[in-house]
């Protein structure tokens, strides 16, 4: 994924990043020979401060699969803006048959969103949040999905500077 609004790209090495397996999945392909069993693992990481990463990883054992997801999810991080413990604004976005809302909520409100969504918002360090996916509920959709909506998030900084405004003008009016 290219770095919104001209921002450097994280690197992997730099940072420490905790890592969650969102979905992992048993696929089964069957030849004249019988049947040979693989896995994919859906992983995602994140820093707990606005850096947060997805991968996929496909192997043979299950901790392999893991693995390569995570090197996956190192290679595509990305930083959203955050403020305040939420996401700075609202924004719905429908990728393919998943739809997805992310609402900003006030302290103390928690992350209330579902499955994989979780545990992006989670990764990413957001506390405060109202999310909902609607349509598909394939782990790898939603979460997909979950990353181009957070990508198009736009900081209070950014939009003030855009505007010629101060800071204060962006939230209040």
């Amino acid at each position: 994924m290219k770095p919104r609004d001209n921002k450097p790209q994280p690197r992997a090495g730099e940072i420490e990043l905790q890592d969650k397996v969102v979905s992992i999945n048993r696929v089964v392909k069957t030849t004249k020979g019988g049947r040979t069993f693989s896995f994919s693992a859906l992983v995602v990481v994140g820093n707990g401060n606005g850096i947060v990463g997805q991968g996929m990883g496909k192997a043979k054992e299950v901790q392999k699969a893991i693995q390569k997801g995570i090197d996956d999810a190192k290679k595509n991080l990305q930083t959203i803006p955050l403020h305040k413990g939420t996401v700075p604004h609202e924004v719905f976005l429908k990728n393919g048959a998943a739809r997805v809302l992310i609402k900003p909520a006030s302290p103390g409100t928690g992350v209330i969103a579902g499955g994989s969504m979780r545990s992006v918002l989670e990764a990413a360090g957001v506390k405060d949040v109202f999310a909902k996916s609607y349509g598909t509920n394939n782990p790898q959709n939603v979460v997909k999905t979950t990353f181009k909506a957070l990508e198009m998030m736009r900081s209070p900084m950014k939009v003030a500077k855009d505007r010629n405004v101060d800071l204060n003008t962006v939230f209040n009016g």
